[in-house]
């Protein structure tokens, strides 16, 4: 191990284990809690913030999206390998590049006892086609151009354009034909009855026992709007919540384990880090600066002290579970005597060898969260050591983003949130995806890469999508429009007294139906 590495770990150590040691004193203080009667068999669990639209149509944050996978069923859900795979469709066909026939099945419920029918599918998906329906998913649906009942339990949809992503798109909760009041009184077909909500305080959600595929082994959830990292710890501690699902920090997650006290359950998810790089920049536009960047960044550092492990490192946007994910992507490990090579041969040679000038400066954009801060730190010392200086700057949220937006940055560090699709690759490299029409923020151009997301686009063909998606992947990661750095682990912290946890890569709320006290 070299000395700048190890001050890196050593330096990332030491902010983790002051946290971890703030989080057990606060933890410590407070024993078990009689507050809950002990014949209340409904799981708590704690979250972040209030849901802000409880229709699945509109909302879109992810406290608004757990509330619509408890209430709401979907045509389509996810496996383990992000296919889409039947929920209240019974499979799909598709005659033509155009058009999709969707079967239902038969005798699913609403909570109000209705039968879900064609009508009921028609009305929520005709919603993206009203111009006078505002939502933020609207443009998932572009492709949309009618939706129609074919007989009572099938559905078909028609396309402006072949897309073979669409199927993708029914992965969206139902709500009944009709409806005018889903955003504050929301009924589906899913787990769980809507039982009321208290702004910034809890949703309240019962067992639906006529639930088609199965009722839940609990008798209802009510989740906690907690907003503080160590609080919603400090909660879980003293027995007032039974499960936190993705919303505590790895330095938390890691105390509360080594107390014995909790469960700690963990599987791959979708969530993906990265630095990215504005590659019109005049240094950046050159790929052997881009590669050289890459190269100096050590992941497992990152992984395996600021994420205390709750991660793996990433080669590229698309999580390895995926079934569209290219084994054979460019690696880009830790090596920055490789990294000097690639600088030196594009002309940024170090003017002083070991000493303290550097090659050229850098300036990196970031939000002001903590963790993103510290990640930074890091991320400094890595490129110090092949001779860049790195400066952070950090912003509040919506500052930063707008910058990003505008591309008023040299790089940035950002998530991708629940990358299920490989139609990601289209919408974040594509050429004419670049803001405001898109979310290739990075300005990053390649004919090549183009064409293929385009034919993977239009593809209705598994296997052809997955090779062209595959050609793309490559090409991408060779080019390095973003640094690649990490998949984010799930993380289920549960009482030992709750039984059923299983995740899925989406950590998917409706894993809480399987989960009961003991």
């Amino acid at each position: 191990m070299t000395i700048a590495r190890h001050r890196v770990s050593h330096g990332a150590l030491a902010v983790a284990a002051a946290l971890a040691l703030v989080a057990s004193l606060v933890l410590s203080a407070c024993g078990a809690s009689a507050g809950r009667a002990k014949d209340d068999r409904r799981i708590y669990v704690a979250i972040t913030d209030s849901p802000t639209d409880f229709d699945p149509r509109v909302g879109i944050s992810e406290s608004s999206q757990r509330v619509h996978q408890l209430i709401f069923s979907s045509l389509f859900t996810l496996d383990a390998n992000l296919r889409v795979v039947p929920e209240l469709a019974t499979g799909w066909t598709s005659p033509d590049p155009l058009t999709y026939l969707v079967p239902l099945r038969r005798g699913v419920r609403f909570h109000d006892g209705s039968e879900l029918t064609a009508d009921d599918v028609v009305f929520t998906y005709r919603s993206f086609l009203d111009p006078k329906f505002i939502s933020g998913r609207k443009g998932a649906y572009a492709a949309l151009r009618a939706v129609d009942a074919v007989d009572r339990y099938t559905v078909r949809f028609q396309l402006a354009e072949p897309f073979g992503s669409f199927p993708m798109q029914l992965v969206m909760g139902i709500v009944r034909a009709g409806a005018t009041n889903v955003s504050t009184q929301p009924m589906g077909t899913g787990p769980y009855v809507f039982d009321f909500a208290a702004p910034d305080d809890k949703v309240v959600v019962r067992r639906f026992d006529a639930y088609f595929n199965g009722p839940a082994r609990n008798a209802g959830v009510v989740l906690k709007v907690i907003p503080d990292d160590t609080m919603r710890g400090l909660e879980l501690r003293k027995g007032e919540i039974d499960v936190v699902v993705n919303d505590l920090s790895p330095d938390i997650v890691r105390e509360l384990e080594r107390t014995g006290q909790v469960a700690v359950t963990t599987a791959p998810g979708v969530d993906y880090a990265y630095v990215g790089l504005n590659v019109r920049d005049p240094q950046l536009k050159d790929v052997r600066v881009r590669q050289a960047l890459a190269y100096a960044v050590d992941r497992g550092a990152i992984v395996n002290h600021l994420r205390r492990g709750l991660a793996t490192p990433a080669a590229g946007i698309l999580p390895p579970m995926s079934w569209a994910y290219d084994p054979a992507l460019p690696d880009f490990p830790h090596d920055p005597a490789r990294a000097r090579r690639l600088l030196d041969e594009a002309g940024y040679r170090d003017p002083d060898g070991d000493g303290p000038r550097p090659r050229f400066t850098l300036i990196m954009k970031s939000s002001t969260v903590e963790f993103t801060r510290l990640q930074a730190t890091v991320l400094q010392q890595d490129f110090k050591r092949v001779g860049v200086d790195l400066v952070v700057r950090s912003y509040e949220f919506g500052t930063f983003l707008s910058d990003i937006i505008r591309g008023n940055f040299q790089l940035c560090t950002l998530q991708w949130v629940g990358v299920t699709d490989p139609d990601m690759l289209r919408r974040v490299y594509h050429s004419s995806q670049v803001p405001p029409t898109g979310w290739n923020r990075g300005f990053f151009t390649d004919p090549a890469v183009d064409a293929l997301v385009e034919r993977a686009s239009r593809s209705t063909d598994d296997a052809e999508r997955r090779r062209l998606y595959g050609e793309a992947q490559r090409r991408v990661a060779d080019a390095v429009p973003a640094i690649s750095l990490w998949h984010k682990t799930n993380v289920v912290i549960a009482q030992r007294h709750v039984s059923g946890v299983a995740l899925s890569p989406t950590a998917h709320f409706s894993l809480l139906k399987d989960i009961s006290r003991q």
